[in-house]
């Protein structure tokens, strides 16, 4: 009698950061002889097929990876309504994801395995894994009395609490951010398995410590695996562009790549500061702008008057996304194009450590408590030339 094969029923969080990796594992999963169930929430859905300029009804993730043996299928979901405005109902949104998510019920209910992905570094899952101890010891809420360096979570060195999350350096700042962090990491320690889009060699330490309490595994780096149909899927939640034309007019290793990620918001004079810091370094550049960067204001009003026709021989806006794939193709040709995400620490300083103190694959954006266009360009400039690029691009490739 023929075994049956696995099925895995996979719930993305509704959010371009994990929609993007899951349907990444889901299709590797599927070329290794998988059934998947991919379920997808209405309100994705609905991004996605409004970015491919076509009705719901007519998008299928997955009909091309069928077509050629994958067994993988999408189911819509109600837990969002399309039509529900998230950033207007933000505590009301959040606190009925969790309580609605059917993924740790459903496992629960029918004893089926229950593996959570974490979609960040390890270090990050970690210090939310580990938020009685830091209670404990007076960093979360801070009590004044904890001191400033941590080095009492598992498989973390010593950190500075100005590295941890900012929804745990100050948790009055949106409240119910972290009363979501508090539930849904209620959930994860349920779970059977934990999988951690990071790399072995790179988080080895914390890894081991935490699979001391849960089995934990790394499977990294799940954000860029190939397409093993050979077929495109529609992954993001915004309007792609293809730039390979015009990054191929670009001399290898000259062009910067610059996100803020597919949640931060920015001020309008951030935005400003960086782009004439951007003029300032007189380098080539990608610059990928979400149409909420600056919040409700629209993609009319984030630039500054003028900038687009002074960087229009050197620099292209992207508003939206880019495929990804013009950047693997890149890579594939032996091109060695610099793609940094910058982030000034304001949001991700977690994610800032590893990168600049651990992994020192890069710098600082703003070393202030304000960024300024003199300190962007210098910054660019140190990463895109000189002893210190050079070593940084070497460690990289490592």
């Amino acid at each position: 009698m023929e075994k049956p094969k696995p099925h895995g029923i996979v719930f993305p969080f509704p959010y371009q950061g994990h929609v993007t990796p899951m349907i990444n594992l889901s299709t590797k999963l599927a070329s290794k002889g998988f059934t998947i169930t991919f379920v997808q929430n209405e309100f994705i859905h609905h991004s996605i097929s409004k970015a491919q300029h076509l009705p719901p009804a007519d998008v299928d993730l997955f009909v091309e990876a069928r077509k050629s043996g994958l067994d993988i299928t999408l189911r819509l979901s109600l837990m969002a309504f399309p039509e529900f405005d998230r950033d207007l109902n933000y505590d009301l949104y959040w606190e009925t994801m969790f309580q609605d998510f059917p993924g740790p019920t459903i496992a629960k209910k029918y004893n089926m395995v229950n593996v959570s992905l974490w979609t960040e570094p390890a270090i990050v899952f970690s210090v939310n894994y580990h938020l009685d101890l830091l209670r404990h010891n007076g960093h979360f809420p801070y009590s004044g009395d904890g001191g400033d360096r941590i080095n009492y979570l598992p498989g973390v060195h010593s950190i500075s609490r100005r590295d941890l999350m900012s929804y745990i350096q100050d948790p009055d700042v949106i409240p119910m951010l972290i009363q979501v962090v508090m539930k849904g990491f209620d959930q994860v320690k349920e779970a059977d398995i934990i999988l951690c889009n990071t790399v072995e060699e790179l988080e080895s330490e914390t890894l081991s410590a935490q699979n001391q309490k849960h089995p934990t595994y790394s499977i990294g780096p799940i954000n860029f695996y190939t397409d093993f149909t050979n077929t495109t899927i529609a992954r993001s939640l915004w309007s792609e562009s293809d730039c390979t034309q015009w990054l191929n007019s670009k001399p290898p290793g000259s062009v910067l790549y610059v996100s803020f990620g597919s949640i931060a918001q920015s001020s309008k004079q951030e935005i400003a500061e960086f782009a004439h810091g951007l003029l300032l370094s007189k380098v080539d550049f990608v610059w990928i702008i979400r149409p909420d960067a600056i919040g409700e204001n629209g993609m009319d009003d984030i630039l500054p008057t003028g900038f687009e026709d002074a960087i229009r021989d050197r620099g292209l806006i992207v508003r939206g996304a880019i495929r990804i794939e013009f950047f693997l193709a890149r890579l594939r040709e032996g091109f060695d194009t610099l793609w940094l995400e910058f982030s000034t620490g304001k949001y991700m300083p977690t994610n800032r450590k590893l990168v600049v103190d651990d992994w020192k694959i890069g710098i600082n954006l703003c070393d202030g408590e304000h960024v300024t266009r003199e300190e962007v360009a210098n910054k660019i400039n140190v990463l895109m030339s000189g002893e210190r690029s050079t070593e940084m691009k070497e460690r990289s490739r490592k």
